[in-house]
């Protein structure tokens, strides 16, 4: 069940609020924690028990690593940790990799080994980084071991961050599980947020998503310069709008419940570095991964070649992580390759090119690298930057990609405007220009609910985007 689906935003929201309303507040978590395991179960019957079962032995992990912590047993608090992240990443792996390590062993040594896996539990790449980052957490003393089960079962699988993030680290949850503020400001807040964010995956992610699919289903080869380029552009601008509209969803229904949890993007599409860029996209994961690989391996801290050596590690995990194929493990390995050469080549001369100049070819960058992302394998992938760079058959410019330009001509500039922050800024200095802005703000948000209701009803059902991760 997506959040920008009918009976999530009049069956099963509604219900959920008014559970959480009407239990008083000792009884507040222990809702949320069941309705958190019916949306998971929603979306993965098959996976409840399984997801039971991560939860016990991750809070029995916990517990025995804070116990060996306090008995001054160092040995065995690190084979507690070790077990733990072994067997939480052979789970991960089981699901995600599996059948692709067989797909390679069939395709290396000509055998026949069945590789298919039915289906993934819903979320298990983010809920297993939920995990990781409290077992290493309580190991490195950053928390305590949580011995309520049911604020634990609440960390794991609280449904407004289950199935496509934020990584929320266990520190930053433990506190709002606790002791939070809830309140008709908080709530009013996180309905507006949930509603711009259903409002950039409905109105922009799903509009683009026509152009993009339809373009893709061509042979890459066969594509024009202008149709692989409108393709990618299109891809950019679909993604960020559709994972960022999930993020805004997500962060905005944990207001409601009285959970404040940090931006998951910051308008990356403005920035003047790749450096820049994953400082600002998907912030949660970048944030993860510093504080739990690259740190913890030394960082920048012991020299040039083992940061080369650290960068390189993380980016090709992070290009693991999104996904079980050869296309994500090169986009990871492109953008290790990239902040390298910012870092260490290209350093100072970037230092003396103005910001503005430097974000076009960031931006090219970025869009490159998408091809890779949305590319089902790395022949495609390559066929579709030669067409970009005009070596296919399509020639420059073709019927195809003139028919596509004009149908979403205009819906390319609205998103292109609302992915920098001169549109929220306009936008919030015009309501506050008006006599009655809240009557207005109402207004606004009215409509746009009355049009995501529309485009709901009668378009097919999109995913998101990061629910294959």
């Amino acid at each position: 069940m997506a959040f920008s689906e009918l009976k999530f935003v009049f069956l099963f929201l509604p219900m959920a609020v008014l559970a959480h309303k009407v239990m008083p507040m000792r009884g507040k978590n222990l809702i949320l924690a069941l309705l958190s395991l019916l949306f998971f179960a929603w979306g993965s019957p098959e996976y409840v028990l399984l997801m039971l079962a991560i939860v016990a032995f991750n809070y029995f992990s916990g517990l025995l690593i804070g116990e060996k912590k306090a008995e001054n047993d160092p040995r065995g608090a690190k084979y507690a940790l070790v077990s733990a992240v072994a067997a939480n990443l052979l789970m991960l792996g089981f699901f995600k990799y599996w059948g692709f390590l067989l797909e390679n062993v069939n395709a290396l040594f000509g055998t026949h080994l069945a590789t298919r896996i039915t289906s993934m539990p819903i979320g298990v790449s983010f809920f297993t980084f939920s995990v990781l980052s409290y077992l290493f957490d309580v190991y490195r003393d950053k928390a305590e071991a949580q011995h309520n089960i049911v604020h634990f079962t609440l960390f794991v699988t609280f449904f407004p961050k289950l199935v496509s993030g934020p990584i929320v680290p266990y520190a930053e949850m433990e506190r709002q599980i606790l002791e939070r503020k809830i309140g008709p400001a908080h709530f009013g807040r996180g309905s507006r947020l949930f509603l711009i964010g259903l409002s950039k995956k409905v109105l922009l992610a799903d509009t683009l998503g026509k152009t993009f699919y339809a373009l893709s289903a061509l042979e890459p080869g066969e594509l024009s310069v202008v149709s692989a380029w409108l393709g990618a552009v299109s891809y950019a601008l679909m993604l960020y709008f559709d994972f960022g509209g999930y993020s805004d969803m997500a962060l905005g229904l944990a207001e409601m419940f009285g959970f404040t949890f940090q931006k998951n993007f910051d308008y990356p599409y403005m920035s003047a570095s790749i450096t820049e860029f994953w400082r600002r996209w998907h912030i949660s994961l970048g944030t993860w991964f510093r504080d739990y690989v690259y740190i913890p391996l030394g960082g920048s801290r012991e020299g040039k070649a083992r940061t080369v050596r650290n960068l390189l590690i993380v980016w090709l995990l992070t290009g693991i992580w999104h996904g079980a194929n050869w296309t994500f493990l090169v986009w990871g390995l492109y953008y290790g390759l990239l902040l390298l050469l910012e870092k260490f080549v290209f350093a100072k001369i970037l230092d003396k090119i103005p910001n503005f100049v430097r974000r076009i070819p960031t931006l090219l960058l970025v869009i490159i690298g998408w091809v890779f992302f949305f590319s089902p394998s790395l022949g495609s992938a390559f066929r579709w930057l030669g067409s970009m760079l005009g070596l296919g058959a399509g020639g420059l410019l073709d019927s195809t990609a003139k028919y596509y330009l004009s149908g979403c001509a205009i819906i390319l500039v609205i998103s292109a405007f609302g992915a920098f922050p001169l549109a929220a800024k306009l936008g919030n200095q015009a309501l506050r220009r008006r006599r009655w802005p809240v009557y207005v703000s109402v207004a606004w948000f009215a409509a746009l609910m009355i049009l995501c209701i529309a485009g709901m009803t009668v378009s097919t059902y999109s995913s998101f985007l990061y629910f294959q991760f």
